[in-house]
C-alpha cells in the first residue's frame, strides 16, 4: 500500500510540473505563435503548397535521379520550403516550438539526472543522446579506457 501512495504522490507532483509548464511564458508564447500561424492565410497557403510538393518529391525519390522530374521537383521543394520557412508567422512558430521543446528537454534531463546520471534522456530533438555511461566506453565514467 505504501508503494502505491508513493507512486500517486510522484505522479501528482509530475502533474503539478505539467501545470507549471502550461502556465509558463514559454507555453503562452508557443500558443500565441501557433494561433497566429493558423490564422495567417498566406502562411497556410505556403504550408499547403509545400505539403503538396513534398508528396511529389517523395514520389520522385522512389526513382531517384532516374525520374524525369528529379531535378525540377528537388529544386522546387527547396525553394518552396525556404519561402515557407522565411515567412514571419512560420519562423516565429518554429522558434517558439524550439524554446518549448528545450524547456521540456531540460525538465526531463533534470528528473533523469536526479534519479541516475546514466539514464538516457531526450535531448535536442534526438530520441536519446547518450551522456556516457558506466564504462561501456561512452565516456563520462572517468575510467580512462
Amino acid at each position: 500500500m505504501l508503494a502505491t501512495m508513493e507512486i500517486v504522490d510522484v505522479l501528482d507532483r509530475a502533474e503539478g510540473i505539467g501545470q507549471m509548464i502550461l502556465q509558463s511564458e514559454t507555453m503562452k508564447t508557443y500558443e500565441e505563435a501557433k494561433h497566429r500561424l493558423e490564422q495567417n492565410e498566406e502562411a497556410q497557403k505556403l504550408i499547403s503548397n509545400f505539403i503538396k510538393l513534398k508528396d511529389q518529391y517523395e514520389e520522385v525519390q522512389r526513382f531517384g535521379r532516374y525520374h524525369p522530374d528529379y531535378s525540377k521537383i528537388t529544386k522546387e521543394v527547396r525553394t518552396v520550403k525556404r519561402e515557407m520557412d522565411m515567412h514571419e508567422a512560420v519562423s516565429t512558430y518554429k522558434r517558439a516550438e524550439t524554446e518549448l521543446q528545450a524547456l521540456l528537454d531540460d525538465v526531463s534531463a533534470i528528473l533523469a539526472e536526479e534519479v541516475s546520471p546514466s539514464i538516457k534522456v531526450p535531448r535536442d530533438g534526438a530520441v536519446f543522446k547518450d551522456k556516457g555511461c558506466g564504462c561501456g566506453s561512452g565516456g563520462s565514467c572517468g575510467c580512462a579506457s
